[in-house]
């Protein structure tokens, strides 16, 4: 079978691409996420802790998708920094849950919305249905990543643990993430 170069040439391109733009995301987050006091994994610990309520350690790196020790290590250096608290559960003193201390509260109210309005610039410049089209590609890389990674689990399983593909996500946000209002002022600037 021949190679076709145009087509290999595409796949190298996307290769360099979804790095470049990893990296460049991450740059980019950690400036937004830093005038607060906070690394961008600081930030995704407690907006997750914030949208769903204390956690244990391990639903924390599943809905994050990190490793169990990653995880750990990232929580030990929180409560050092005094961003969160593990508090011991009353009934199973082995239970440990993770939850937001009154400095992780004051560092992540104010850079929600900042990341908020960061992400809306960066996809400015595409449509609605660009932006779908985007989402959609994303989801199916990486639920292929995410089964790369884990080959023991079925692409029906992974995509059904994907919280990005959750129909009341923004919903959910706003609700419980967002500061109360800002979704009016932001329709409201928008018009």
């Amino acid at each position: 079978m021949a190679v076709n170069s145009e087509q290999e040439n595409t796949v190298l391109r996307l290769w360099l691409l979804l790095r470049r733009v990893g990296d460049a995301l991450s740059l980019c987050q950690d400036s937004v996420f830093g005038k607060y006091g906070l690394t961008t994994e600081q930030f995704g610990v407690l907006a997750t802790i914030k949208s769903r309520g204390p956690l244990r350690p391990i639903d924390l790196a599943s809905i994050l998708e990190r490793g169990p020790n990653s995880m750990s290590m990232l929580i030990d250096r929180m409560v050092k920094a005094g961003l969160v608290r593990r508090t011991r559960g009353r009934k199973d003193r082995r239970a440990v849950v993770v939850s937001m201390t009154s400095k992780g509260e004051k560092a992540v109210e104010p850079a929600i919305p900042a990341g908020w309005e960061f992400i809306h610039k960066i996809l400015s410049p595409l449509s609605y249905n660009d932006q779908r089209a985007l989402a959609s590609m994303l989801e199916t890389v990486k639920c292929e990543l995410v089964g790369y990674l884990n080959p023991e689990m079925n692409m029906a399983e992974i995509t059904k643990k994907s919280f990005t593909e959750d129909p009341d996500l923004y919903r959910r946000m706003v609700k419980n993430v967002l500061p109360s209002g800002y979704a009016a002022k932001r329709k409201r600037r928008n018009r």
